[in-house]
């Protein structure tokens, strides 16, 4: 195969439809856009979800819930995910990037108490559980609420 012989797949391409070039053509006069009427205007189109001025369904749908626009959502860390750390290490949001427990900060780290921590750490996070906190401090380590 070379260069001079390589060819587009037959039906890949298609030839540009050419408008307002004759009646023969088939798209000629009103360029097949039919006969007056909205879309035969320039600029003559709806926007999306528009029903020709019959109420449309997302305006008929109730509206439902609440939503906050100053929520938080923290990254979650678990006690079990704790135990990768090496014991007497720092477990801040650096750390845990590194070992891959958490992706983004968000609005901060929070500690949950799913699962036994068997390593003496201290921990700075910006949010901890109460359940968390009582073993992280049964198993001998300390928490810093940054």
């Amino acid at each position: 195969m070379k260069l001079n012989e390589l060819h587009p797949s037959e039906g890949s391409r298609r030839a540009r439809k050419r408008v307002g070039r004759g009646t023969s053509s088939g798209f000629g006069k009103t360029s097949g856009r039919g006969q007056k009427g909205q879309h035969a205007r320039s600029g003559g189109n709806t926007r999306l979800g528009f029903e020709g001025g019959q109420m449309p369904l997302f305006r008929t749908m109730p509206k439902r819930g609440f939503k906050n626009i100053n929520r938080k959502e923290y990254a979650v860390v678990n006690l079990a995910d704790l135990n990768k750390f090496e014991e007497g290490s720092v477990v801040d949001f650096a750390a845990l990037k590194e070992k891959g427990l958490v992706k983004k900060q968000l609005s901060g780290v929070k500690v949950l108490g799913k699962g036994e921590l068997n390593v003496k750490l201290t921990v700075k996070v910006n949010k901890v559980s109460e359940a968390a906190k009582k073993a992280i401090e049964a198993a001998g380590g300390t928490v810093e609420v940054i």
